[in-house]
């Protein structure tokens, strides 16, 4: 099985129900941009993972995996690194806007070139810290992957959705959260729900904490 192929079944294990576009198609820029990631970690340390299978497992059907949960079409991808869920989640939903916040330069270098190799006009990238970031438009979610801990993440993306906050979901992609985390989430806000998740070919407990706001 070529590693193309090894993509479709991959994406095929989602349903199609999450992707609006052919997964032929979508299984082509996905390992365009696992090789970007690859050739950029040869200089650059975009990722501790550098073998492209377990890329594809540990990042993309990661980071795909969210889809039925997640709200658009604007989506903000605080601290996306090497574009962890934001890209994914780009190339999986053409028809919404997705925003990558990465205060790190080199890594935002990146961003800027899958955007240009994969053409990803819907995808803008701020080379900011979250917190110094300010909108003129409502986000209807806010992910993060690995980002930090739920207090952290809500205290420094809350301003990001000060107008229309009541529409706005707080995503956290975890592998485990405590019960000491999921009390860090204080009023107005409130976890939503809880989602346990199962990824294709990881051995791995997955989990969404999802967090509005009253």
């Amino acid at each position: 099985m070529s590693f193309l192929q090894e993509i479709e079944h991959g994406l095929q294990t989602l349903g199609g129900h999450a992707l609006p576009q052919p997964a032929a198609v979508l299984a082509q820029q996905i390992e365009q941009y696992l090789r970007l990631i690859e050739r950029w970690n040869k200089i650059h340390n975009l990722t501790a993972i550098r073998d492209l299978h377990d890329m594809l497992y540990q990042h993309v059907l990661d980071s795909l995996v969210v889809l039925p949960h997640i709200q658009g079409p604007q989506i903000i991808d605080v601290g996306s690194g090497a574009g962890l869920p934001g890209i994914p989640l780009a190339l999986a939903r053409p028809d919404w806007n997705v925003t990558l916040i990465e205060s790190n330069q080199k890594k935002t270098a990146f961003l800027q070139q899958v955007k240009i190799e994969l053409k990803l006009h819907h995808v803008s990238i701020v080379s900011r810290r979250c917190e110094a970031v300010q909108l003129n438009w409502s986000p209807d979610t806010i992910i993060s992957r690995a980002f930090s801990e739920l207090g952290n993440f809500v205290a420094l993306t809350a301003k990001l959705a000060m107008q229309g906050a009541e529409n706005c979901q707080w995503v956290a992609m975890k592998a485990h959260c405590t019960q000491k985390e999921l009390d860090q989430i204080t009023p107005p806000f409130f976890i939503d729900r809880i989602v346990n998740l199962e990824v294709f070919g990881l051995n791995a407990d997955r989990q969404l904490i999802i967090i509005k706001k009253r």
